[in-house]
């Protein structure tokens, strides 16, 4: 039984009308794609985060969570519309989702290049799709119409999303090489790449003094939101202790903040005030001075960012003195998981107040008394929880302790998980 596709007539006049027959199955499709979206979205963010031009967007927390959001709504879009209306031309992917991550990949300095992401997402999809359709029908003739029809939908609406985003980049493009912050941003740029640009001139242009201490911060949050951005930026300041900053704009979802400050950014008063905003976070780098401490102290706040995205750690405010230990070791995602189990044993899933116990116990060089202060309990308290974190240990603590403190870190860092 042969079942010919129609031509439609008017703007797609030669975009094809499936069979009755058709239309139905790639109604059922495209629902099973939305009940079974949150799989799909998974090997999405895979293939599009692994390919080689795009290590530098996987590496940035602020671009990967771009890109997963822009993955899941085109998705959503196709999926949703073939819903409606089986088999019709998808509009383009241009939501606030896919414009926001083409802004940030310019601000980034990334070309279009970047946008073979796109092609990535598109091999996944149609071997999900493809193998959504053959439990659909058996019919040879309704499959081979359905495949046709699905292989153009898809291709097209990739085709016509990254033409416009690509539009929108170029235009993106365009309005940074105006203004000022595309001066600030370009004076940056080539600060914290080492290239010769005069002090003077690059004070100037900034509006910000490079000679003398600097701390700098990272600011970014997982929704999209200026607001909250600019004032977690002031929150930053008022912790550090000064009303002045130098702020350059990341992204739709980043900032880049340096303080004039050499002492220590109240890192606790600053994760209160967040609280309330749960979406925001902010890295910290050391203090420097001098323009080599302006770079050095960017790239501590760039590297603390990363941790926490990497260990997708729940906290909201870090500082690369206190992680710095902890991203060495877990540098190598498979090779950390062996190093907790092989150190810490049992004692990765014990009640937090053991490992509490065992980790300050560790900070305090071994004493008790200073470990019941710290913790505020008693001294028994404290000797009955390191005697049974012993048990749970593959080898006592007094013969493992820095290994045991570093893997405590590790989970600590990580909200208490264990895997």
């Amino acid at each position: 039984m042969v079942h010919d596709a129609a031509v439609v007539v008017g703007a797609d006049a030669d975009w094809p009308q499936p069979s009755t027959e058709v239309r139905e199955l790639f109604r059922r499709g495209a629902q099973t794609a939305l009940d079974v979206r949150a799989t799909w979205v998974a090997q999405l963010h895979e293939a599009s985060l692994s390919t080689g031009r795009m290590r530098a967007v996987a590496a940035d927390p602020v671009l990967a969570a771009a890109v997963r959001r822009t993955n899941e709504a085109n998705l959503l879009l196709w999926a949703t519309a073939n819903v409606r209306d089986p088999g019709a031309r998808v509009p383009a992917g241009t939501g606030p989702e896919a414009l926001e991550t083409a802004r940030d990949l310019v601000r980034r300095g990334l070309d279009q290049r970047a946008l073979e992401a796109y092609r990535a997402v598109q091999g996944v999809v149609w071997r999900q799709w493809t193998a959504t359709c053959f439990e659909l029908t058996d019919d040879p003739a309704l499959l081979r119409e359905l495949l046709d029809v699905s292989a153009l939908s898809i291709s097209t609406f990739l085709d016509d999303t990254v033409a416009a985003v690509v539009e929108h980049m170029d235009a993106e493009r365009a309005e940074l090489t105006r203004g000022a912050h595309a001066e600030r941003r370009a004076v940056v740029t080539l600060l914290l790449e080492g290239a010769p640009i005069g002090r003077a001139r690059a004070e100037v242009q900034l509006g910000y003094g490079l000679t003398g201490p600097h701390t700098a911060a990272v600011v970014w949050t997982t929704e999209a939101g200026t607001d909250r951005m600019e004032a977690a930026a002031d929150a930053v300041a008022r912790a550090a202790g000064t009303g002045r900053r130098l702020t350059v704009v990341a992204g739709a979802t980043a900032l880049w903040l340096w303080l004039p400050v050499a002492g220590e950014v109240a890192a606790d008063d600053l994760a209160r005030h967040l609280v309330a905003t749960p979406s925001v976070r902010v890295a910290l780098g050391r203090a420097g001075r001098d323009v080599e401490g302006f770079r050095r102290s960017h790239l501590d706040a760039l590297t603390a960012q990363r941790l926490l995205a990497r260990l997708t750690s729940p906290r909201q405010v870090v500082r690369y003195e206190d992680v710095k230990l902890v991203d060495l070791v877990t540098a190598d995602p498979a090779r950390v998981e062996e190093f907790i189990g092989d150190t810490l044993g049992a004692l990765a899933e014990a009640p937090s107040e053991v490992r509490d116990a065992v980790l300050t116990h560790v900070r305090e060089l071994g004493s008790v008394t200073r470990t019941a202060q710290r913790l505020f309990t008693h001294r028994n308290t404290v000797l009955r929880r390191l005697a049974r974190a012993d048990e749970l240990l593959p080898r006592p603590l007094a013969e493992d302790a820095l290994a045991v403190a570093t893997a405590l870190e590790v989970l600590r860092w990580r909200g208490g998980r264990a895997t």
